[in-house]
């Protein structure tokens, strides 16, 4: 397939620049996965939608103030770094901007003195080593000179830090937000659990992937980088459960998704485990584990459109994100989300809830996708 083919039209106001009040406020699609039916509803309803029995999977990677701003020693030139993955207690794996000014043995001053980098090593794809002097505890010294790395589609200023992290995240180590979790309020979680839905927690830290646009014509010959992730028995079992009972596995995400379709054996079954994955997950893909994806609204020609696709079809899914922007859904980051999933066979949806019997949305000829000009390159959930 090629990458154009996942193109569609989305006006600039349409992308969120601030989160609402309350995080389960937000609007929520609900689609079925196989006939492509919708109904419109808030992410609040979800609860609706979830089964005793089913598990829902969230993950609990935390973002860290990944964004420094420092100035090069010899020239006092204005330097930015993205901090992306943790190599040692000193070491770290780095975005730079300007890059091509910032070779081996450049030195950056951060925070007039209190944290100092040097450049180590220059990458093939262009990141740099930098590591990083500093007195006390690096995690300490970040919280005071770093700034959360909100996406570049997003000009407002973030006022509450928290905001741009879920409720349960718990470990450090992100450069992005697992988005579609920015939903979930505690107490929506605790009615998931009160109706006898398990939750389980994984863990995959949003590192280099979620910065680096799909370049090749066709999508087979695009190459994702690496994300660390962690699953551990307790949250395996909880998993392997579900399944063995007849109900289903929901992941919040597409990072839970990534997860578990790297984590699972053939036969969709779940065992403790950690390392890396580059999963590419596009049309064609035969899922192993996932039944049911709460995810939001993704960037046009990106890997995460092309996942979604594949869950679906890449039909579906452009006609339901051209309905979204006729609906004016708020979309990214901060924005709305969706939630996809086989209602036609739930025997324990009610009728009123059944996109497949109560659809507000025909498929018109007008909801074929059109070309966008001038997105960001990058969003993440």
């Amino acid at each position: 397939m090629e990458t154009k083919d996942f193109w569609y039209d989305l006006p600039e106001e349409l992308i969120a620049q601030d989160p609402l009040e309350k995080r389960s406020d937000s609007r929520l699609l609900v689609m079925d996965r196989f006939t492509g039916e919708i109904n419109h509803r808030h992410f609040y309803n979800i609860i609706d939608y979830l089964h005793a029995g089913d598990c829902l999977v969230i993950n609990d990677t935390k973002v860290i103030p990944a964004r420094l701003h420092g100035v090069k020693e010899e020239t006092g030139a204005h330097v930015e770094v993205l901090l992306l993955v943790r190599k040692s207690t000193t070491d770290w794996e780095c975005i730079v901007n300007p890059g091509k000014k910032l070779r081996e043995g450049a030195r950056i001053d951060f925070g007039d003195g209190t944290l100092k980098g040097e450049i180590i090593e220059v990458k093939d794809d262009g990141n740099r080593i930098i590591r990083f002097e500093f007195e006390g505890i690096f995690e300490e010294v970040l919280d005071r000179l770093g700034e959360m790395p909100i996406p570049p589609y997003i000009k407002h200023q973030l006022k509450d830090r928290d905001r741009y992290n879920t409720v349960y995240a718990k470990y450090d180590g992100s450069a992005a937000a697992p988005t579609a979790g920015l939903h979930w309020t505690k107490e929506l979680l605790e009615q998931v659990k009160a109706k006898g839905v398990e939750i389980a927690h994984i863990t995959l830290h949003v590192g280099l992937g979620t910065f680096r646009p799909v370049k090749a014509d066709k999508i087979e010959d695009h190459k994702m980088h690496s994300e660390f992730y962690i699953v551990k028995q307790s949250e395996a079992d909880k998993i392997n459960r579900a399944h063995a009972t007849g109900h289903r596995v929901i992941a919040t995400g597409t990072t839970s998704c990534r997860t578990l379709e790297s984590a699972a054996a053939p036969d969709g079954t779940m065992h403790e485990t950690s390392g890396w994955t580059d999963i590419f997950i596009y049309p064609g893909y035969k899922f192993k584990c996932m039944d049911a994806l709460i995810t939001n609204f993704h960037l046009p020609e990106s890997t995460l459109v092309m996942l979604v696709s594949a869950f679906t079809s890449r039909e579906h899914v452009l006609r339901a994100y051209n309905v979204a922007v006729r609906e004016k859904y708020r979309f990214f980051s901060f924005g709305d989300a969706c939630f996809f999933a086989d209602f036609k066979h739930d025997e324990a949806l009610p009728a009123e809830l059944d996109p497949n019997q109560n659809h507000e949305v025909a498929f018109l000829a007008s909801d074929e996708p059109a070309p966008v000009d001038d997105l960001p390159e990058a969003t993440c959930d």
